[in-house]
């Protein structure tokens, strides 16, 4: 029985080491990710975190969440909370991170006024070469992040968003077959089952994916 890769190989392409299953490489609590989800780095996969999931910091409390099946470019970066200046006062500086005096009078309040919560990546998402997602977007299932764009608002699921700021290109599909893609939620199958249906997955023909529903 053909199920395909086990989603904890560190990498799943032999002889292509710059490609890597996520959940392999990644081992914090703030940051989860989803089975067959991977990234692509000629330098190798096993830093993402450190080069790709920025300014993130326990203490502050946001979560990085990536779904299944996500496929992640070469330079993708995660901009989390802890990029965050108080932006209340006439200066975003920060001096207090700085002491010898400056720390007296902050008000922690005014940084995390900013706060914009968790970062959220749905499912079967495609997020392109050096794409920038700032704090708190969530991007729906089925969506394309295109190359070099900044993400600075959510992104409905099945859409092709681009640019900076990032700005809906077009739907993947009809409203009406989006909604029957989410409702069918194919990434939640079991590997058998996928495998079974990859036809169907891979092209278009959402009769199939009705009846294997």
């Amino acid at each position: 029985m053909t199920t395909g890769p086990d989603p904890k190989t560190p990498h799943p392409m032999p002889g292509h080491p710059r490609v890597g299953f996520l959940k392999a490489f990644v081992d914090r609590p703030n940051i989860l990710v989803g089975d067959y989800t991977y990234y692509d780095d000629p330098r190798g996969p096993e830093a993402f975190v450190e080069r790709c999931v920025l300014h993130h910091y326990d203490f502050i409390g946001d979560r990085l969440v990536i779904g299944k099946f996500c496929a992640i470019a070469t330079g993708a970066t995660f901009v989390m909370n802890g990029a965050n200046h108080a932006t209340t006062g006439f200066s975003t500086y920060p001096f207090n991170i700085f002491a010898n005096g400056w720390e007296k009078g902050f008000d922690w309040a005014t940084v995390q006024a900013g706060f914009k919560g968790d970062t959220v990546v749905g499912n079967d998402v495609w997020i392109g070469h050096e794409a920038t997602i700032m704090p708190g977007v969530v991007i729906g299932d089925g969506a394309i992040v295109a190359a070099k764009s900044v993400v600075t608002s959510d992104v409905p699921p099945y859409a092709i968003v681009g640019g900076n700021p990032a700005r809906l290109i077009r739907r993947r599909f009809p409203d009406d077959v989006i909604a029957e893609l989410l409702a069918i939620r194919w990434w939640d199958w079991d590997a058998e089952k996928i495998t079974r249906n990859l036809g169907a997955i891979r092209g278009s023909d959402l009769e199939a994916l009705r009846r294997a529903a």
